[in-house]
């Protein structure tokens, strides 16, 4: 069963929800219009989140907004830190990691500054959050070598798991796993309570995004090109497209939903694929890498590309239906909320799409 975003306002991590599938049961009109366009500015890489009609997001400055659903900031912070990391939100705060190597919480209603935990080198990666029980914590991935588990309300340190290298992603929960890739070629499953490795899966080579979890299966990409699905119930690669077949690297996370994996490439395309058994099922070129991460509806899916442009394609054939200029290079991800989609260009623009 899918367990990504359901039907509603709330897309409380940068892929919807703590499985980083990008799957959302909501659904998106044919043609939709842009409502609105609130620049910052400044340079951003950041991807927004969504709680209430309230959309949050950061830039290269460091500025921290929260803006409303009518395109006015409610709050806006500053960090005077470099912020490439997407926000995640849980409880009452918004947590969001920087260059620095802080992960800083802000309250979400007023931008109050909670608290800051410091790593020893830099987080580019979003934190994600895991519930078991009582218990809860944040999760985040350092420069350091470390995966960092905080207390949600202190920001004190609750464990830390060692890797081999960077790990510059975001760690995926589903199941009661903490599922994390880095710049060691290695796939952790690990215990959120402690911090305790399961298991591993090699990779071999490193691993510049994060994977997404669905029906016990992990789909992740590699930096040299390769899609992996691996089977966590038998510890065994299920399927995996070797690097060559696609023909850059993959520096999104896979969207997975109605038995299909999509995924973009540096080498222009968008590609679709059985998450069954692995087999193409369509692909779609662009005039511009991509690198951000796609969302899919029940019916559709949804992405920028570096060539400035945020295509909406039939989810069966990969046929387009929409596509819109934005005027400027996307890497980031898409976000729903409700009849609306949120997307960040790299300059610095919050658009706002959906029925006028």
């Amino acid at each position: 069963m899918i367990q990504g975003q359901q039907a509603g306002n709330d897309w409380p991590v940068f892929r919807g929800n703590s499985d980083l599938t990008g799957f959302t049961t909501n659904e998106i009109a044919h043609g939709p219009s842009l409502l609105w366009s609130k620049a910052t500015g400044v340079r951003t890489k950041s991807s927004p989140v969504a709680d209430d009609g309230v959309i949050y997001f950061a830039n290269e400055k460091g500025t921290v907004y929260a803006i409303g659903e009518s395109g006015k900031i409610i709050w806006q912070r500053e960090t005077n830190q470099t912020i490439e990391a997407p926000p995640l939100l849980f409880g009452n705060n918004i947590y969001i990691g920087s260059f620095d190597g802080s992960l800083r919480a802000f309250n979400k209603l007023t931008g109050r500054p909670v608290w800051s935990y410091s790593t020893d080198n830099q987080i580019v990666g979003s934190g994600n959050y895991w519930i078991s029980g009582r218990y809860s914590g944040i999760i985040v991935g350092s420069y350091d070598y470390y995966l960092h588990c905080v207390d949600p309300e202190t920001g004190k340190l609750l464990w830390k798991a060692e890797t081999n290298n960077y790990v510059n992603g975001t760690p995926a929960v589903s199941n009661n796993k903490i599922i994390f890739g880095g710049c060691d070629g290695i796939i952790r499953v690990t215990d959120p309570r402690t911090g305790v490795e399961r298991e591993t899966f090699e990779i071999g080579s490193y691993i510049a995004a994060s994977p997404a979890v669905a029906d016990n299966r992990v789909y992740v990409g590699d930096y040299d090109g390769a899609l992996y699905c691996l089977d966590m119930s038998s510890g065994e690669i299920a399927w995996h497209i070797p690097a060559g077949e696609m023909n850059g690297s993959i520096l999104g996370i896979p969207a997975v939903g109605n038995n299909s994996v999509i995924i973009g490439n540096e080498d222009k395309y968008l590609y679709c694929y059985n998450a069954t058994d692995g087999k193409l099922v369509w692909k779609y070129r662009t005039n511009g890498r991509v690198v951000g991460s796609a969302i899919i509806t029940p019916a559709k899916v949804i992405f920028g590309s570096m060539d400035g442009n945020i295509y909406m394609l039939g989810l069966e054939k990969g046929d387009k239906i929409w596509s819109f200029d934005a005027g400027a290079p996307i890497s980031s991800s898409p976000v729903v909320a409700g009849n609306r989609f949120y997307l960040l260009t790299e300059d610095g623009r919050l658009l706002a799409f959906g029925n006028k």
